[in-house]
C-alpha cells in the first residue's frame, strides 16, 4: 500500500512529496516538530503535544500555520490515508521559503507544515520491554536550549550512532559537571535506592517530554514518589532500576550503560507497573 503525506495544502504520495530547497527547515534547521504515537487507532496525548509545538513555535517565533482544529483535520486525513491503527504521526513546521539570509525573511513568509504517518508493530516494543536495552555515555554538546523541540538534532544523530556502532540503542547525555542531562531521544529516569523516581528537572537543559508529564500523572496514581533533581552518573549505574521514556516507546527498561550493568540486569518491576497504567491516565483521541 503506497504511503500518503501532507505538504503545504496537498496530500500527496510519500514517494513524491517535497519541498523548496530555499524552504528554510532544509537551509537553516529553522523549524520544530512533533511526534505523537497511535495506539489502537487513537493519538495519543493529542492537547499536550500540540501544546508543546506552540510553545516551539512561539519560542522560535514562528507563526502556527493554521488553526488548531485545520490542524488534527489535517492530521486525522494523514493517518486515515495510511491506514494507520499503531503507529506515529510526524508534524514538522518551518519558517518557510525564501531566499537564503540568515535574519528573518521580510515581509514574513508563510510557514511550511509537513504531516506523516507510518504503522508500526507493537510486538517490537514488546520484545525491548521484555530483554531491555543497552545504552552509552557521551559528552554533551548540544545547544542550550534543547527544551525547544526543533529539527536541529545533529548531536543526537552522532551520539545515537555511536551507541549504535558500540552495539547499544540509545545514547546518554552527561554534562560538563557528571550530571546526567537525558538520552539521544528520549528523556532517562532512574529509580535511586530508596525507590525514588527520579528524573532531571525540566529546564533548559533537557526537553520537556510530553510522556514524561503523563508519566509524573501515572506515577502519582500508582503512589510512586517522584523527585526532580540532577543526578550522577556513578548514582545512575548504581541505580535500582533504569528507564527511557519517549512518544513511541512509552517507558522502555536500560539494563546495561557502559557495559555495566544495572541492577540484576532484568527489566524492573516499576518500569512494568508504569507501563502497564500509562494507557489508562494518558489522552486518547480517536482518528
Amino acid at each position: 500500500m503506497p504511503r500518503f503525506a501532507y505538504v503545504n495544502g496537498r496530500y500527496v504520495r510519500h514517494a513524491e512529496a517535497a519541498v523548496s530547497i530555499e524552504d528554510r527547515g532544509f537551509v537553516f534547521a529553522d523549524a520544530v516538530y512533533e511526534v505523537c504515537q497511535i495506539q489502537q487507532g487513537l493519538i495519543v496525548d493529542l492537547t499536550r503535544h500540540l501544546d508543546r509545538l506552540d510553545r516551539s513555535l512561539g519560542e522560535i517565533r514562528i507563526r502556527p500555520p493554521m488553526p488548531r482544529a485545520a490542524l488534527v483535520g489535517i492530521m486525522r486525513e494523514v493517518l486515515r490515508r495510511n491506514r494507520v491503527v499503531d503507529g506515529m504521526v510526524y508534524l514538522q513546521v518551518t519558517r518557510g521559503r525564501a531566499k537564503r539570509d540568515h535574519v528573518f525573511p521580510s515581509p514574513e513568509v508563510r510557514a511550511s507544515f509537513v504531516v506523516t504517518a507510518k504503522s508500526m508493530n507493537p510486538a517490537v516494543n514488546a520484545a525491548k520491554y521484555a530483554a531491555g536495552i543497552k545504552a552509552i555515555t557521551v559528552a554533551e554538546n548540544r545547544w542550550g536550549r534543547v527544551d525547544i523541540k526543533t529539527v536541529g538534532l545533529l548531536p543526537n544523530v552522532l551520539a545515537r550512532q555511536q551507541a549504535k556502532e558500540a552495539g547499544a540503542q540509545e545514547a546518554i547525555f552527561v554534562d560538563a559537571d557528571g550530571n546526567v542531562t537525558e538520552g539521544g531521544a528520549t528523556n532517562l529516569w532512574i529509580v535511586d535506592k530508596v525507590g525514588t523516581l527520579v528524573t532531571r528537572p525540566a529546564d533548559h537543559g533537557i526537553l520537556k517530554g510530553i510522556t514524561r508529564t503523563t508519566l509524573m500523572d501515572v506515577a502519582e496514581k500508582l503512589g510512586i514518589a517522584v523527585e526532580e533533581r540532577r543526578f550522577s552518573v556513578a548514582e545512575m549505574l548504581e541505580a535500582r532500576e533504569v528507564f527511557v521514556t519517549g512518544a513511541t516507546t512509552i517507558c522502555l527498561p536500560v539494563v546495561s550503560i557502559d557495559g555495566h550493568t544495572i541492577a540484576n540486569g532484568h527489566p524492573g518491576m516499576t518500569a512494568q507497573k508504569i507501563r502497564e497504567a500509562f494507557f489508562a491516565v494518558a489522552e486518547k483521541t480517536a482518528i
